[in-house]
């Protein structure tokens, strides 16, 4: 075969992403076309696609290792009929993936596509089944996959797998939608509203989770990937913060515990994250075109243990949005939480909440039914989970993170049924006896710690157990988030450490009995 002008685009991208000299090609031998596809117009097609890339289909597969962890790889070559998929590219696709599974790698799929090759017509329509079942065994063997999306990706290679990554990037100013805007011009007789399929668009809404250039993706796949495969990491475990109930430090006033978790300047799940974290990636809403600013999701390390990172933050994204967690924000800790049980990773969830979003569009949106799904995923997930109750605690909002193997709470952490002015409207019809009823309803952490509700109490002041100390997390926010994501590193570890039958039957235990004793 003649060599091509240039080097084609999917070895390039190869070339950027792989360790030098350790890309080996998977590729076979295509079959010939089959006598019923066979017609000299698409054979002369192929023939052009041939000469101008070098390659003999429009796929590459094969493995490299990235930052020296060794993957497989599954590139798209649009410079070969468009990158196409037909029966030849679907079998070759799939073997790669099938055999990813068998060997046990993580894999990096970067489709450049424009979807399902014409010339072949229904029979490779049907190939995008067969790629997404083998994409589906893979996640299901608990091994990762990583998508990056390509200059453009559109039709049935975005409806398959171009769309099923456990995180998932784009090329700046990449064309990505299902339906080609050449194709909605033809049908329509109108251009599609322009800056829809950007990458950048489907960032803000929640499609992908990042835009970036190739020069990055290896940094931003081997960062994901030591999440996402588990890698143990040896943390430490700290000394013991917890304070039993009864201690002088448990005397802190619901009052006080509550107007200090609303201080501005409190930490939150966000300086949590950018404090104690490593290897973040940040993911970006539901991966269905749904994005709550006010609901942080990430792959990181905390202490050291890799783990699934949601939390709700009551300071929203910092663009003026309201804070209150929505339908949206608990599908996206939903997608969280099947990452977490595909990968067998453990989930941390972190609440500061001043409650569920009140609106039509809440209503609207299934808020309700998303609280009730997010607790059973929750009550019944197979990965290890911990909870951390940082500040505010209001509500439905609050308990829809709650259910874990292990709940920690920050000392003036809180958890209430409603934000307390509501819970004393509904009682006396005035918000002036908020903190009169929060008292009685038992929400300071010390409460929760005698309850049963939580197991451990970590403190915030530097003096620790101290009646006389009374700062708490705003005073000295890295000193007290540095040793809290040691804490929570140490938990971590300890609960992947429980056989899982063990882990969930102490869960089911836990909240059956809750209240009964």
């Amino acid at each position: 075969m003649t060599e091509p002008p240039c080097r084609p685009a999917s070895l390039r991208l190869v070339d950027e992403v792989l360790d030098p000299g350790t890309w080996r090609r998977w590729d076979e031998p295509v079959p010939p076309v089959p006598p019923y596809l066979d017609g000299e117009e698409y054979r002369a097609d192929l023939v052009r696609g041939r000469a101008r890339t070098g390659l003999d289909e429009s796929v590459v597969t094969g493995e490299g290792r990235v930052r020296g962890r060794r993957v497989a790889v599954v590139v798209g070559e649009f410079g070969f009929l468009g990158g196409s998929i037909g029966v030849a590219a679907g079998e070759r696709l799939v073997r790669a993936v099938e055999r990813a599974t068998r060997e046990r790698l993580p894999l990096l799929a970067s489709p450049a596509s424009g979807g399902t090759r014409m010339q072949e017509g229904t029979i490779a329509f049907l190939q995008m089944v067969k790629v997404a079942a083998a994409v589906t065994d893979h996640k299901s063997a608990g091994l990762p996959y990583l998508v990056h999306l390509r200059h453009p990706t559109t039709g049935g290679v975005l409806a398959s797998w171009g769309s099923l990554g456990h995180a998932t990037s784009a090329e700046p100013g990449a064309l990505i939608g299902f339906l080609g805007p050449r194709v909605h011009e033809a049908l329509y007789g109108e251009p599609f509203p322009p800056g829809v399929q950007v990458a950048e668009n489907l960032l803000a809404h929640g499609i992908v989770d990042a835009v970036l250039p190739t020069e990055r993706l290896a940094g931003a796949a081997a960062r994901a990937l030591a999440v996402l495969c588990g890698d143990p990491a040896g943390a430490a475990v700290p000394a013991d913060d917890a304070v039993p109930a009864g201690d002088a430090a448990a005397d802190v006033p619901a009052a006080e515990s509550i107007r200090r978790s609303r201080r501005p300047e409190r930490p939150g799940p966000r300086a949590l994250l950018a404090v104690a974290g490593r290897d973040v990636t940040p993911l970006s809403g539901t991966g269905a075109g749904e994005r709550d600013p006010g609901l942080l999701l990430a792959l990181a390390r905390i202490g050291g243990t890799p783990c699934v990172v949601l939390g709700h933050d009551r300071r929203g994204a910092g663009d003026g949005r309201p804070p209150a967690l929505g339908p949206a924000g608990l599908r996206m800790a939903r997608r969280g939480m099947r990452i977490a049980a595909e990968l067998d990773l453990p989930l941390l969830t972190v609440v500061d909440t001043a409650g569920a979003a009140l609106s039509r569009e809440a209503e609207e949106g299934g808020l309700a039914g998303e609280i009730a799904r997010s607790l059973a995923d929750l009550v019944t997930l197979p990965a290890p989970t911990l909870c951390l109750l940082l500040g505010q605690g209001a509500g439905g909002g609050a308990l829809a993170l709650l259910p874990a193997d292990r709940v920690l709470a920050a000392r003036h952490a809180w958890l209430s049924p409603l934000p307390p002015e509501g819970a004393s409207a509904i009682l006396y019809r005035t918000t002036e006896r908020a903190f009169e009823v929060a008292a009685r309803q038992g929400v300071r952490s010390a409460d929760l710690l005698a309850r049963g509700i939580v197991d451990r109490v970590v403190e915030e002041a530097s003096g620790g157990a101290d009646a006389a100390d009374t700062g708490d997390a705003s005073d000295a926010p890295e000193t007290f988030l540095t040793r809290l994501g040691a804490i929570l590193g140490a938990e971590l570890a300890g609960l992947r450490a429980v056989p899982r039958p063990e882990r969930l039957a102490a869960r089911r235990a836990r909240y059956r009995t809750l209240g009964l004793h």
